[in-house]
């Protein structure tokens, strides 16, 4: 559930940073679906760096 938060998180702040810049549809969506696979990716590693640590 928490990753889906991220990657919704992260979407919606690459639609609007490829807003800002004047782009597309296609540009949003693509800004989208990389910004929320990067904070997917950096949530997980967080997490089970945290659980091997015993951080989380």
């Amino acid at each position: 559930m928490l990753l889906l938060v991220f990657f919704l998180l992260g979407a919606t702040f690459g639609a609007i940073r490829a807003a800002r810049r004047g782009g597309d549809r296609l540009d949003q969506l693509q800004y989208a679906a990389a910004h929320g696979i990067l904070f997917v990716l950096v949530a997980l590693t967080v997490s089970v760096l945290g659980g091997a640590f015993g951080l989380l």
